[in-house]
């Protein structure tokens, strides 16, 4: 019998395994692939970048980093960012670090920074603070929150005119009809909106995207951009502060990137079209930053 040479039989194993291993891959929301070059030519030239991660996500996090540098490259000091990460009453604090002014562990308490910041937020936070990049603390803060959830929107009536600044202007409209809200409801078990516990809990989120749109709108420089760092949920669809954003600065042209696993890379999964006006696809089994 005629033997197989053992150089075939090694390059047929070989051939069974993909040999190409790519960390992520960039997809417009209509599935067509593209280039990291073409994604920033795109992003450049919107007033507002909404860069959607997953927490815990090494290349989303990485990606957010090379994205503001090559923004900056572009925009320079006309470039400013946001981040859900830091809720607006800790502004003070932020500006106090990327000044000097503030030693870093101080700073993280004073802040309330994430547990993962460390992994996560550290690098692009001293970005910003070796260029003099400003940084928009957006979020609202953990305890209105708390209270929305609570008692709804009425439980903020009994704050204090100062904790009030640090929000969006109330009354603040919530339509529970939007897409991501309803998907929310159904998650506590409410698909028609008809429970007062899960529509607080939509009115908890409602708050932090309202308040998230309220500052990015307030410190989008004239002639400039910002490049805001959020969960994807909260600008999924062009929803979320996406939605809160256009109430109040319709004039700005905004573009979004999602981030979202998959086990393949050749394509975006259906349930991925549309997600943003860029998505990320990360590996299911990338690692994790916690």
């Amino acid at each position: 019998m005629r033997k197989i040479p053992l150089l075939f039989l090694s390059l047929l194993f070989l051939s069974s395994f993909t040999m190409d291993k790519p960390a992520y891959r960039l997809f417009q929301g209509n599935g067509k692939a593209v280039t990291y070059e073409q994604m920033l030519k795109e992003l450049a030239s919107a007033d507002v970048v909404f860069f959607g991660e997953q927490h815990n996500d090494p290349i989303a996090h990485w990606l957010q980093l090379e994205l503001s540098k090559d923004l900056y490259k572009l925009h320079g000091k006309q470039l400013v960012l946001g981040a859900e990460m830091w809720e607006a009453d800790t502004q003070a604090a932020l500006d106090s670090f990327l000044t000097g002014q503030l030693e870093e562990p101080v700073f993280q308490k004073n802040s309330r920074t994430w547990p993962n910041y460390a992994t996560d937020y550290k690098q692009i936070l001293h970005f910003a603070k070796t260029n003099k990049i400003n940084v928009i603390a957006t979020n609202a803060p953990r305890p209105a929150a708390r209270i929305v959830a609570r008692e709804s929107f009425k439980g903020l009536d009994a704050l204090s005119v100062q904790e009030k600044r640090w929000l969006a202007p109330l009354p603040i409209p919530v339509d529970l009809e939007l897409p991501g809200y309803k998907r929310m409801l159904s998650m506590f078990g409410d698909s028609h909106g008809t429970s007062a516990a899960a529509s607080q809990i939509v009115e908890a989120q409602a708050l932090k995207d309202a308040t998230m749109a309220h500052f990015i709108s307030r410190n989008v420089p004239k002639g400039g951009r910002l490049l805001h760092l959020n969960g994807a949920y909260h600008s999924d669809h062009h929803e979320g502060i996406v939605w809160y954003l256009r109430r109040l600065r319709p004039e700005l042209k905004v573009r979004t990137v999602s981030t979202v696993l998959q086990s393949n890379l050749e394509s975006l999964d259906k349930d991925h079209l549309q997600r943003a006006d860029v998505v990320l696809v990360v590996p299911e089994t990338m690692t994790r930053t916690y």
